[in-house]
């Protein structure tokens, strides 16, 4: 149940509408414990309230329209003064016979969105009744297929009598639905159980007996393949990383002599300079050398080698 946020001083509604689970059964509600409490004196009281939902009385009304009024709220519409006004205002529209008020549904439960707090700004309600007498040709043609592609088009319906429910109930005349209940919908056919066996058909002839299979032979087909495809393909590798290998001596022996002769001499004179490199001694670079005594402040003289000038010089 959904209950209005109004002014406080206003009457206090709960609304609520059938689920589709609830519409093919009675709705029972259980006892539910209301407690309301005074904000001025604090004044607290609880009522346990049961609602029982049943059926309609009276007669079936198979002629059902159904009008969203976009100027009310759920509980305006809800007293029995608005509710008798909008069905005498209705009547000049759908004549003759008496109309009955069925159902009454806020558009926020049919995906409506709430309102922008302006003046003026509603909810919308649905508006759901029912008669004995046939639609008008003014409600058929509002909802004639005509009516609604103008709709489609942001046009207005055909409307062809007054609008009599104007100015006190603005009705959205592209969003009425009419439902004929006179003509009695035909019942479902029932299936029949038949005694499950099948029709004889002459071209389905289905083998009486299966004759035995031996497996045996697939099974090693389909291992032993696999198998030695792999053997195989590991033979094959092994070949050629091994007796399909270039050696050294193969190598040198398709190199020309003096290609031989030059890759030598370059191996060993490369040798010959690393071990000089590793083996002499050689005085530490001068820009790894302190230029003054960090505890006595005296400056070192420069070295005579020109070899061990820095390249930049000290200047005073």
């Amino acid at each position: 149940m959904r209950r209005p946020r109004r002014p406080p001083c206003s009457l206090l509604w709960a609304a609520s509408s059938c689920t589709p689970w609830t519409r093919k059964r009675p709705c029972v509600i259980p006892s539910t414990p209301v407690t309301a409490y005074n904000r001025d004196s604090f004044d607290t009281t609880r009522q346990r309230l049961v609602l029982l939902i049943g059926d309609p009385e009276g007669p079936l009304l198979p002629y059902q329209a159904e009008f969203l009024v976009c100027s009310h709220d759920v509980e305006e519409v809800l007293p029995s003064t608005p509710a008798s006004r909008f069905l005498t205002a209705l009547g000049g529209l759908w004549q003759p016979g008496e109309l009955q008020l069925l159902n009454i549904t806020s558009a926020l439960d049919r995906g409506g969105r709430v309102p922008l707090p302006i003046e003026g700004r509603k909810e919308g309600v649905y508006i759901k009744v029912g008669s004995t007498s046939p639609f008008s040709t003014c409600l058929k043609m509002v909802a004639s297929p005509d009516s609604h592609a103008r709709c489609a088009q942001g046009q207005p319906p055909l409307l062809s009598c007054y609008d009599t429910l104007a100015p006190h109930f603005r009705v959205d005349w592209c969003n009425v639905s009419l439902v004929d209940k006179s003509v009695p919908e035909p019942a479902d056919e029932v299936p029949t159980p038949g005694d499950g066996i099948l029709e004889h058909d002459p071209f389905f002839c289905p083998p009486t007996e299966a004759t035995d299979r031996d497996f045996l032979t697939d099974a090693l087909v389909t291992l032993l393949v696999p198998l030695l495809v792999a053997l195989l393909l590991t033979a094959l590798l092994a070949y050629i990383m091994c007796c399909r290998r270039e050696g050294q001596l193969k190598r040198d022996l398709a190199t020309s002599d003096i290609q031989m002769v030059h890759h030598c001499t370059i191996r060993g004179n490369t040798e010959e300079l690393r071990q000089m490199a590793s083996s002499r001694e050689v005085p530490r670079p001068l820009s790894t050398l302190p230029m003054f005594n960090v505890r006595t402040g005296e400056r070192l003289p420069p070295q005579v080698d020109s070899a061990q000038v820095p390249l930049i010089l000290d200047q005073h």
